[in-house]
């Protein structure tokens, strides 16, 4: 390879790794109140691109608020929010917001499945509605989905035939069927009983080992400490402590997120060995 083109390889480096490094998620200020009850207090949070994020702490803190707020579907009276760059609060027509929910993709605590739709045409619908997908793409992409949560063969099936760990499998698919720049869970094993927790855990465990971006509300707190590369705990609306998971869960600093994890560690039912680093 001559100069040239080495120098050209090298610059391609940079920039990718530069590109790798940028901020995807960043939050400054964030205030919050419904009815004059403050829900958020000054949040501060970045989210780099490949980053999976995880935001704990007692009910009541504000952690989904945060997630409604990074979607839109909660407004600030106070703060800014950028996705990629894109101020969220700027975006007031619905094609706007539209077109920043097309690159955030959001998992909830209840399934939101289409009942009335076999699991094929949950996954298909948006596709070709949202992003103008063929029906053979958006079909052919949603059977890849579908192996890759380990749901293959419950393409034609009806939600109300899976277990809550299937239709959650589901519902992450569907989400991954719009490509997303960024997925937000909220809470999504708080509604599975124990026995399927594992099951949806694993698939977002791979989503995070793959280089997803992806921020999670979550009461797992083994499953935070084993996938985060950072952990942000929350309480009252300000963020307590943040810092790497290992950090966190190690050492923490602050006296308020030891006592948390104490009692959490107690309620944890995440049963997953550690996958190897």
């Amino acid at each position: 390879m001559n100069r040239a083109a080495l120098a050209s390889t090298f610059d391609e480096s940079l920039a990718a790794a530069a590109h790798a490094d940028e901020a995807l998620i960043a939050i400054r200020d964030l205030h919050l109140a419904y009815d004059g009850v403050p829900v958020l207090n000054g949040i501060d949070l970045t989210v780099k691109r490949g980053q999976a994020v995880s935001i704990i702490g007692p009910s009541g803190s504000g952690k989904s608020t945060i997630l409604r707020c990074i979607n839109g579907l909660a407004t600030p009276q106070r703060g800014t929010i950028h996705i990629d760059g894109i101020d969220v609060g700027a975006q007031q027509t619905e094609a706007q917001r539209l077109a920043l929910r097309k690159r955030v993709g959001f998992v909830f605590q209840q399934y939101n499945l289409f009942p009335h739709l076999s699991v094929l045409d949950n996954l298909t619908i948006a596709p070709r509605r949202v992003l103008g997908r063929s029906c053979a793409q958006a079909e052919s992409e949603a059977h890849a989905l579908l192996a890759k949560v380990r749901l293959a063969d419950k393409a034609q099936v009806y939600p109300g035939e899976l277990s809550g760990g299937q239709q959650q499998r589901v519902a992450i698919a569907r989400t991954l069927a719009m490509r997303p720049d960024l997925i937000l869970f909220d809470e999504v094993t708080s509604a599975l009983d124990p026995e399927t927790v594992g099951e949806v855990l694993n698939v977002i465990g791979e989503l995070a080992d793959e280089g997803q971006t992806c921020v999670l509300v979550t009461h797992e707190m083994r499953f935070a400490a084993e996938i985060s590369d950072e952990v942000f705990f929350t309480e009252r609306g300000v963020i307590v402590e943040h810092g790497p998971a290992a950090q966190l869960f190690g050492q923490p600093r602050h006296e308020r997120t030891r006592l948390f994890l104490q009692r959490a560690r107690g309620e944890d039912r995440s049963r997953l060995p550690l996958r190897a680093v």
